[in-house]
């Protein structure tokens, strides 16, 4: 595909193939030719202007909001969102969503044997300050079978949907944590070719953020487009 003006391409097997054949359903909807190639217009190169968006106090606690606590471990989710210069990215609109601490989305689809937590309904919203930072308080997901191969369960992870500074950079991409022993059987994580690549997908333990006797935080950095970006989820 031609890239857009002004930005360039990740670098060779940073980015998930469109068909991993560990992957199953991305055999079944992966397309098989190459993209069509579109000249990129105005619409791709600018836009969309949050600037003017107000969230409310606490879009970005997902602890709040309920009648009671959620169960689970607290913990706090903070970086910065760059552009492929290592500028950073502001007034962008950051959008989270996860399983809860037993592994269980709050939707109709998510059949899992696991309960719901009527104190947590597993989505936040934030917008970057003009150094590109964001902060998200939640809980840590647990992990959940998917019945992708035998006994297969994703580890921990929590979904990040943004833009960048135009439609050119909209990202959407799943954090990891450090030390998960289910990364090594994740066919998903695994659909990164390059090994440093994928672990832009994995946290840093944050010590300096911890929230004492509260919460335990951690870091991911996301890069919106061009040679270090981080990776998209397929």
């Amino acid at each position: 595909m031609k890239p857009i003006a002004g930005f360039r391409r990740p670098l060779c097997d940073t980015q998930p193939d469109f068909i991993h054949a560990p992957y199953q359903s991305s055999v079944l909807r992966g397309p098989r030719q190459a993209p069509i190639a579109i000249v990129p217009g105005l619409s791709e190169v600018t836009g969309p202007d949050f600037s003017r968006l107000a969230l409310g106090e606490h879009e970005h606690d997902l602890t709040r909001g309920h009648a009671g606590e959620p169960l689970g471990e607290r913990i706090v989710v903070s970086g910065r969102v760059l552009d492929e210069n290592g500028r950073p990215v502001r007034r962008g609109l950051i959008e989270m969503w996860q399983a809860n601490a037993s592994g269980r989305y709050l939707h109709a689809r998510d059949q899992h044997d696991a309960p719901l937590d009527p104190n947590f309904s597993g989505a936040g919203r934030a917008l970057t300050d003009d150094q590109g930072r964001y902060r998200f308080i939640t809980v840590k997901p647990g992990a959940y079978p998917w019945r992708n191969h035998y006994n297969a369960w994703r580890p921990a992870h929590l979904h990040f949907s943004l833009f960048g500074a135009s439609f050119g950079t909209r990202l959407i991409t799943q954090m990891y944590f450090p030390g998960d022993p289910l990364l090594e059987f994740d066919p998903i994580y695994h659909c990164v070719a390059d090994a440093q690549a994928r672990q832009r997908m994995v946290a840093q333990l944050d010590w300096e953020n911890a929230i004492n006797e509260y919460a335990l935080a951690y870091r991911f950095d996301i890069v919106v487009r061009g040679r270090h970006q981080t990776p998209w989820e397929r």
